[in-house]
């Protein structure tokens, strides 16, 4: 199945692009792909916003859009497949030869050496797309900023919302991974300590103590997200939690080949998407949700009853108006038992109910709360002086934003506080959601 470039590039025009991702990205044989009319080659269009690249050549088969489909053919209400950004946030893209691109990588030396040290810098906390964001955006602006970058896991780059969507585009699991945590580090020059925990932030020191000892900030940015929420009823130990790439391996490593039995409980984005894609990699899958449709945030006929419809042919049962009161193992498998009385069996039970910021850090420094580290739009400073925050973590006058598109915008916000630039103020602005249940793909404002 084609689908989609995943080239990686900056998210801004300034910034610096993904040498080392471009470099290994490269097709080990040619596509077979449409050939260009005389004269007038494929082009690429990158969005400002995320990322994504449109490629000319190959197209957007989950929005209809044919490999060959120019760009100024397509629709104006097309959507950036990964943010939702509209086609008007799209610029002409000339990716930089293979020889250009070793040339700029070999010029880059470590910036954190003997003679910088000594100087506390940035240290960003998060290994995920916000995080390298905001690195991508400090350094766009300053190429001698000392950047530390604190990481519970590998913090390989890579696009989350693919992960809704692997099984039904047949993706090799080996190549979500658009670079590696040691490559982007290199190329940013940056000092990334991985798989290390942040465990308490002192502000009168300015000191983030981690489990690998403590780190001297001048400035301190929160990018580690959120994790997913966890009703009574739904133990940790039995249930799945896929919000990052190393929960969603495992996962496919204990569905293995053969089709499973899957228990989601909650149909929201991520359940619906997970939902959709499992059982068209031949799964059976029982959704579970309170609300009587999925997606419920949005009104029924525009989201919940069309999907339901989709999956008619698709092994998806789905139970709306029920709760949850238990999760048992017996056995090798599980039991799902709802409130109701009704019990399901799985061979593994995945947890979609929803997102939360973990508030032990933030409380760690006595941070402003509000559903989430609150932060002011000129900035997005948090209540702490020269402590920011970014991404899944924050709320802007009480509202959360969990979604690609504003993460760009937040880190050239504060990444213009911190080095002192024009200031760039955070506007929060309505999203476009783009539902990616491949049987029958949904735009949702």
């Amino acid at each position: 199945m084609s689908m989609p470039s995943r080239q990686p590039a900056s998210a801004s025009a300034g910034a610096l692009s993904h040498i080392y991702g471009e470099v290994r990205d490269l097709p080990l044989a040619a596509p077979v792909l449409p050939e260009a009319a005389a004269g007038q080659p494929f082009r690429q269009y990158i969005c400002d916003a995320c990322g994504y690249i449109y490629d000319e050549a190959v197209g957007d088969a989950d929005s209809g859009l044919a490999a060959g489909t120019r760009f100024e053919d397509i629709p104006d209400d097309w959507y950036c497949p990964l943010c939702g950004v509209t086609k008007s946030d799209f610029a002409l893209y000339e990716a930089p030869s293979i020889d250009a691109l070793r040339a700029k990588a070999s010029r880059h030396a470590p910036v954190w050496n003997a003679a910088t040290r000594h100087q506390a810098g940035v240290v960003i906390v998060g290994g995920g797309r916000a995080g390298w964001q905001m690195a991508e955006a400090l350094r766009a602006l300053d190429a001698a900023l000392p950047i530390t970058l604190v990481s519970a896991c590998a913090a390989d780059v890579y696009d989350k919302p693919l992960l809704s969507v692997a099984m039904a585009r047949q993706l090799d699991l080996g190549h979500l991974v658009k670079e590696t945590g040691t490559d982007a580090a290199r190329r940013l020059n940056l000092r990334l300590l991985a798989h290390t925990d942040a465990v308490r932030i002192c502000p009168d020191t300015r000191t983030l103590r981690t489990t690998r000892g403590n780190l001297r900030y001048d400035h301190l940015v929160l990018a580690h997200g959120a994790q997913a929420a966890l009703p009574p009823a739904l133990p940790a130990a039995l249930c799945w939690r896929i919000n990052h790439l190393g929960a969603y391996q495992r996962l496919r490593a204990a569905l293995g080949d053969a089709g499973k039995d899957v228990v989601i409980v909650g149909a929201g984005l991520i359940g619906s998407e997970l939902a959709n894609d499992l059982a068209l990699g031949g799964h059976r899958i029982t959704l579970l949700d309170v609300m009587t449709q999925p997606l419920a945030r949005w009104p029924g006929e525009q989201a919940g009853a069309p999907l339901l419809a989709a999956w008619q042919d698709l092994p998806i049962l789905f139970k709306g108006g029920v709760q949850v009161a238990s999760v048992e193992k017996l056995g090798g498998r599980y039991r799902v038992t709802t409130a109701c009385g009704q019990r399901f069996a799985a061979d593994e039970v995945i947890a979609a109910t929803g997102l939360a910021t973990p508030p032990r850090l933030a409380q760690s420094a006595a941070l402003a709360w509000n559903n989430g580290i609150a932060v002011e739009p000129m900035g997005l400073q948090t209540s702490a002086e020269r402590i920011h925050a970014l991404g899944d973590c924050i709320t802007v006058n009480g509202q959360a934003s969990r979604f690609i598109e504003p993460i760009a915008r937040q880190a050239r916000s504060i990444a213009a506080a911190i080095t002192g630039a024009a200031p760039v103020p955070y506007e929060a602005k309505p999203t476009v959601v783009r539902v990616k249940t491949t049987t029958h793909p949904l735009t949702l404002h």
